[in-house]
């Protein structure tokens, strides 16, 4: 059962009662009536080929108080974009698939790069992005969730929770964050988490003193998760990075956009397992190598932001001072998964922290080196102002994709 710890920094709503889903649901159906509630679900081709996916589409279809499910479709042909039609078929709300490899929406991507406005980098942060576009056009919703299609462990208690504060119309937060343990088949997971995220905080305020943009992260359980909900406007002025650094950078600007008092996080699910990205420790260009260096670097462009200094020296004592804490902190995690009856692979862990120290270095280096990069995907209030009818021929686009012949 969940404790009931507040931080003071932003609200956390736990699970005590461990409430029905069906009821939860009765309240969300009457909230609906004032704050009609969508959901973003970006997508590779690939899941739609997989269990997780499938699994997921049949807890929606009994879902009763969506407007709206966007599905972001990457990596998928024309023969593929309607087998996708036809596998998300069978969901009963109104949902649209954003064919982001068709033709219409890459004419709208050439449109968006003469201006300098095309996101650089294909992956989710693209995929979210142009979802959250078409989110704002559509104006269906007023507030809307967005969680990955490879939970394996899914079931529709996790949107419910997920959704709850931002809908609720008593309740005044714009954006949630969802949280929950990493156990699956007896082993404690989210390395990056654990390993990485929570003792570079750490670190770095040690180092740079206290900041209320490092407590404010650090105050999240589990700042990586790719679920959070949030109200449609919000989705309006977000800038968001296209690489991995995707979580860090929308907690960023919600805390930039919003006070602490309007931000919160749930607990959404006592189990959670989805698709576990490999180590990848001899190729910096994919998982978790990749997504640890993508982190360090969204998080010193972001404190360069506050007028933090870096240096060469400096990475060096913070690769020092982050090594300390993440082998005391591997100590702490094997003591809590003997108790808890799980296992938990130090030499492993020890491996990690030896491979995301090395990357602290790595992207210090290259913050150094290329101060101009522009990582972040510029948000819709930009696209407006340059080219103001764009959403609106996405919207248009989306449509005949959907309804037309492709």
């Amino acid at each position: 059962m969940s404790d009931f710890h507040q931080n003071g920094i932003i609200t956390d709503f736990h699970n005590l009662t461990r409430r029905s889903v069906e009821e939860l649901e009765a309240d969300l159906c009457r909230f609906a009536r004032r704050r009609p509630l969508g959901l973003i679900l970006p997508s590779l081709f690939s899941e739609l080929e997989g269990h997780a996916l499938s699994a997921i589409v049949d807890e929606l279809a009994k879902v009763p108080y969506l407007a709206e499910i966007v599905i972001g479709l990457d990596q998928a042909d024309r023969d593929q974009f309607l087998f996708a039609r036809d596998f998300f078929s069978r969901l009963p709300q109104h949902h649209r698939i954003l064919w982001n490899d068709g033709p219409r929406l890459r004419a709208l991507d050439a449109e968006l790069e003469e201006k300098g406005l095309s996101p650089q980098q294909p992956g989710k942060g693209r995929n979210v992005w142009y979802c959250s576009g078409y989110v704002q056009a559509s104006h269906r919703t007023v507030a809307v969730a967005l969680h990955d299609c490879d939970i394996l462990t899914y079931d529709r208690g996790l949107l419910a929770r997920l959704i709850y504060p931002v809908a609720h119309p008593r309740f005044n937060y714009a954006f949630c964050k969802g949280y929950y343990p990493r156990i699956a088949e007896g082993k404690l997971n989210g390395r990056v988490s654990r390993l990485m995220v929570t003792p570079l905080l750490r670190a770095l305020k040690m180092i740079h003193g206290p900041l209320p943009y490092l407590d404010y992260l650090d105050c999240y359980r589990y700042p990586l998760s790719g679920e959070f909900s949030m109200r449609t406007e919000v989705l309006d002025g977000i800038r968001i990075p296209a690489d991995w650094g995707l979580e860090i950078g929308v907690l960023s600007e919600v805390h930039r956009d919003h006070s602490t008092n309007r931000l919160c996080q749930v607990d959404i699910a006592d189990h959670y397992d989805h698709k576990h990205q490999p180590v990848s420790a001899d190729n910096a260009t994919t998982g978790l190598n990749r997504m640890s260096l993508d982190i360090a670097k969204a998080l010193y462009r972001k404190l360069a932001t506050q007028g933090v200094q870096f240096s060469a020296e400096g990475f060096r004592t913070l690769k020092a001072t982050y090594y300390r804490l993440a082998l005391d902190l591997i100590e702490t995690y094997d003591h809590d998964a003997v108790m808890n009856g799980l296992s938990l692979d130090r030499h492993a862990e020890e491996q990690a922290v030896e491979l995301f120290a090395d990357n602290l270095m790595a992207a210090g280096n290259a913050f150094l080196e290329n101060p101009r990069e522009k990582p972040f995907i510029p948000s819709w209030n930009r696209v407006r102002a340059a080219l103001p009818d764009l959403p609106e021929c996405l919207y248009a686009a989306v449509e005949e994709d959907n309804e037309g012949k492709v």
